[in-house]
């Protein structure tokens, strides 16, 4: 396995601390998914995230109800149409996620070296000495000396807000814990982890094919993120549930790498999935700490090698009480980078912090920086390595794309696609200048009723490192005359010069497909 410091630029160019970052309309490469919630639900801030450079809004099902989130979503369609920035909808399951229930919603202190009880009677009003969970299989799974782990929402690591008990004994169906840190639980809901333990309850629950089959479904998600996800065969059966719920079937399946479990079977998960989400909050528990960057490192890159997206969570923890990350969250978010991940996805530092988009426009601007140390050569001959020859004609043009626009420091790639691959493609091969994907709508019918394509494709973008989408026109569908794409062209290049990333006497690098044939072709802009 590479190390990071191999993808770096040798030597390291040093930029002058004062040098200002250059304002752009693609501030980073890099993807930012943003959880949107009790802080960053209205129109106001949602516009803000959007112009600071997200371009994923996450809903967590963990926590509020759909009509909660129903409101959160049409907030976040307005801010839109007023900032004219794409956004991609990704819906996150509760999957099999044990939860501490505390319906009085009272602050519950715990005293180290204190006893508590875990229940499964939710009868009982949670205390500080017990603890109702949702799950009533807890008991058989545990024994004396299991480590179980307590926060609130998602895991905040703060000693104060989180909770590490040690089975001391189990009792029926109760779990009987000594307390190792004092920490106040405060909130409805704090979820339960036990480590490297197997939890028998499905991927995919009742609440969830119910939220996926009528929220999803109204609002024609573009990513599923599958928390918990344990083997392939919990993503098979998503995509098939998925397939038989009407307008979603396009939606693409993010495996949600949470536990050791998930990791064993990472290759045959990467296989089945569209892109990973590596949730290194859990992660973090259920590993040992010297492990945690050896599995990030492993799991970028077979994501890097397959074209599949690689999402990172937790990066900056204390921007959701502070303006400015740690020292060592700024060079996790960088080295994150480097790494290989396509997205940064924003958790609690979003959805309950108080500065969703400063953490936003922070995030961005570290990841600008660490993109231009990055060694694209290296990795574009590695990734080359890697494939092999014969390569397929789709990997061989996109390979060749990317190759002419570095020859010829082209400030930009334009891919006319249908389906998104052959811009996906471009994008593993990670190309220093962006990738304008001119998604070409298809005519589609369901005997029905006709329709055009394209929308869910372009969208699914958003999450990609290094690719933006545009639609072209559905009066030029993808079966049209070359005279149509050089219209289509045209109107790229506007767009690209709109948006201040192509001027003149600027080289750009085409790839589209001219009958049966598909073509890499290279202008150079006139005045």
């Amino acid at each position: 396995m590479p190390s990071s410091h191999l993808l770096l630029e040798e030597p390291i160019r040093m930029v002058s601390i004062l040098e200002p970052s250059k304002p752009s309309f693609f501030p980073a490469m890099t993807k930012i998914v943003g959880t949107l919630g009790p802080k960053s639900r209205s129109v106001e801030t949602i516009s803000g995230c959007l112009k600071a450079g997200m371009s994923v809004a996450r809903f967590d099902f963990s926590w509020h109800d759909p009509e909660y989130h129903q409101e959160t979503l049409e907030n976040l369609k307005v801010a839109i149409k007023s900032t004219k920035k794409l956004c991609a909808i990704m819906l996150d399951t509760v999957g099999a996620e044990m939860q501490v229930v505390n319906k009085s919603e009272k602050a519950i202190s715990l005293e180290a070296n204190g006893q508590v009880v875990l229940t499964p009677d939710q009868g009982q009003e949670a205390s500080s000495e017990i603890l109702p969970i949702n799950f009533d299989g807890l008991a058989k799974a545990m024994k004396k000396g299991d480590t179980i782990f307590i926060g609130q929402y998602l895991f905040t690591g703060s000693e104060t807000t989180s909770v590490w008990l040690e089975v001391s004994e189990v009792k029926d169906q109760d779990v009987v814990c000594i307390i190792k840190n004092s920490a106040t639980l405060a909130g409805a809901l704090f979820t339960l982890h036990a480590s490297q333990i197997h939890i028998d309850l499905p991927t995919l629950t009742e609440k969830d094919k119910e939220v996926i089959s009528t929220w999803g479904v109204k609002n024609k998600i573009d990513f599923l993120s599958l928390s918990y996800t344990r083997h392939a065969e919990d993503v098979r059966q998503a995509r098939e549930f998925l397939s038989k719920s009407g307008d979603i079937s396009q939606t693409q399946i993010f495996a949600k790498i949470e536990n050791v479990e998930g990791l064993t079977h990472f290759d045959e998960i990467l296989q089945e999935a569209d892109g990973i989400i590596l949730s290194r909050g859990n992660l973090g528990i259920d590993l040992p700490p010297e492990k945690v960057f050896l599995f990030q490192k492993s799991a970028l890159y077979k994501c890097n090698m397959a074209g599949k997206p690689a999402v990172l969570t937790r990066v900056v923890d204390s921007m959701t009480d502070n303006l400015r990350p740690t020292r060592a969250e700024a060079t996790d978010v960088a080295n994150a980078v480097l790494d290989g991940s396509d997205a940064i996805l924003l958790g609690a530092e979003t959805l309950r912090g108080l500065y969703p988009v400063e953490t936003i426009s922070t995030v961005g601007r570290i990841c600008a920086e660490a993109e231009k140390v990055f060694n694209q050569d290296l990795y574009f001959k590695k990734t080359v390595k890697y494939v092999g020859e014969p390569m397929t004609h789709l990997e061989s043009i996109a390979s060749s794309a990317v190759r002419a626009a570095i020859k010829v420091k082209a400030s930009i790639i334009i891919c006319f696609t249908s389906s998104g691959r052959a811009a996906r493609l471009i994008a593993k091969y990670r190309p220093t200048m962006p990738v304008l994907s001119v998604v070409i709508p298809r005519l589609k019918t369901n005997q029905l009723k006709w329709s055009f394509s394209g929308a869910f494709e372009a969208r699914q973008s958003l999450i990609v490192r290094g690719l933006f989408p545009m639609l072209a026109d559905p009066r030029h569908p993808a079966e049209s005359t070359s005279a149509t794409n050089e219209s289509i062209l045209k109107v790229a290049l506007d767009h690209g010069k709109a948006l201040g990333v192509i001027k003149s006497h600027d080289r750009v690098v085409v790839c589209q497909k001219l009958g049966d044939a598909s073509v890499v072709k290279i202008i150079e802009l006139e005045d």
